[in-house]
């Protein structure tokens, strides 16, 4: 019997191929015979990679679950009876969409460091990681034509507001495909419905309740999101601006993103009160999970009805964490403890806890996320090679830009015999 399959084997092998061989043995052999259980065990058995070999299970959509309810922290209020829901819809492609972003922000401040430290960034830098579920959250909150002014933290918001990476990098390298030509640098960004990046600790809060009476004055059912940060909540332009904006009612949302530290200050050493959320008195407040990007975006869809409705303005303090110093030239470790960090770091940070909450409920795939990864980071990398690569602006356009239209003007240069053109 055995010599007989071994002749029909090999004359088959040379014909049609194992498979074929296998497919017709197992229908003439017997399976009671001796040799069908061995076959059929070959049969079943797919041949094995060679050894270092990638294995790719591939995933149809099908396979992942398309939205998910999470239960988020609540927020504390402040003259408000009822607040932001308890739970948060998210779908799959939500999900997916603010981890690209934050980890974009996350690798694009990475590679700012590293640029900054070989001496290619110069001047003030001001690094957002750890921060990124605030403007993720925000943004996915608002419209594209509401409007967003923060301080001089502002690299994560210039990206939200739809700013390509390598403009972002070749404004902080200082070259003429940066976002302002080059002349900004790392606190001067701006885009449409985009203010900045603002250089002096607190001027944007009243610049930013002015995009609010406009939004008020044109009707067009449009909101400004002022930023500031912990270390500007006790700056008196703040509260001019409040009572301006509780007066007239503007459409204004005041958020303090409580980072812990203004500059190398605790916020308990600087501050009498710490709750920021409070500080508008007469005007309602929220405290909000500034690490969970779904705490978030729920508490800013909140606000933002508030003032669409009419109802003035609103506060709310984002409590977030910045993993960098307060500027490149703050190593951050002489005000608090690597441990500190590392603590928040491996607890609570916002993208790891998107990420878990993705994998945890089937909503995407570890090799998923990890092509993402892979493809931010050469996303990053390009950019950095053309933030270094792109020339820097000539001195004649130096004086460019100083007016929006005007005809062309001389502008005193270091002296009065030196003269420069602008035009606009």
């Amino acid at each position: 019997m055995k010599t007989m399959l071994t002749i029909i084997s090999n004359a088959l092998c040379r014909i049609t191929g194992r498979n074929a061989l296998l497919n017709d043995l197992s229908e003439y052999v017997n399976l009671t015979s001796p040799v069908a259980p061995a076959l059929a065990q070959t049969q079943r058995q797919p041949p094995k990679p060679p050894p270092g070999a990638r294995v790719v299970v591939s995933r149809s959509f099908a396979d992942f679950t398309p939205q998910a309810t999470f239960e988020i922290k609540k927020c504390d209020l402040h003259r408000l009876e009822e607040g932001p829901p308890l739970k948060a819809e998210m779908t799959r492609e939500q999900g997916l969409q603010y981890y690209r972003t934050m980890q974009t922000v996350r690798r694009m401040e990475l590679k700012a460091d590293q640029l900054y430290k070989q001496k290619i960034i110069r001047g003030f830098c001001h690094l957002y990681d750890g921060q990124e579920a605030c403007a993720a959250g925000i943004e996915a909150a608002i419209n594209r034509s509401d409007h967003l002014i923060t301080a001089y933290r502002a690299h994560g918001y210039t990206y939200t507001r739809g700013v390509a990476i390598k403009e972002i990098l070749a404004e902080l390298t200082g070259r003429k495909g940066g976002v302002a030509k080059g002349k900004g640098g790392s606190m001067h960004m701006y885009a449409p419905a985009f203010y900045g990046g603002n250089g002096i600790v607190g001027a944007q809060v009243p610049l930013g309740a002015g995009i609010a009476l406009a939004c008020q004055y044109q009707g067009n059912n449009q909101l400004c999101v002022t930023l500031y940060g912990d270390g500007a909540a006790n700056q008196g332009q703040l509260f001019e601006s409040f009572n301006m904006a509780a007066l007239w009612k503007l459409p204004c949302i005041f958020i303090c993103e409580n980072n812990k530290y203004g500059m190398g200050t605790s916020v308990e050493r600087a501050s009498a009160s710490t709750d920021y959320y409070k500080r508008g008195d007469f005007i309602p407040g929220l405290r909000v999970d500034g690490m969970d990007v779904l705490c978030v975006r729920e508490a800013t869809k909140f606000a933002a009805d508030h003032c669409r409705s009419g109802k003035g303005p609103i506060i709310m303090e984002l409590q977030t964490y910045r993993y960098h110093g307060h500027s490149m030239s703050d190593p951050g470790v002489s005000y608090r403890t690597r441990e500190e960090i590392q603590e928040v770091r491996s607890k609570n940070d916002p993208i790891s806890m998107l990420k878990d909450r993705l994998l945890s409920n089937n909503m995407a795939s570890a090799e998923e996320l990890k092509e993402i990864d892979v493809a931010i980071r050469k996303e990053v990398e390009d950019a950095a090679q053309y933030a270094t690569s792109d020339p820097e602006p000539p001195l004649e356009e130096l004086c460019n830009h100083i007016f929006y239209n005007n005809p062309p003007l001389e502008v005193r240069g270091t002296h009065p015999w030196s003269k420069l053109k602008s035009l606009s």
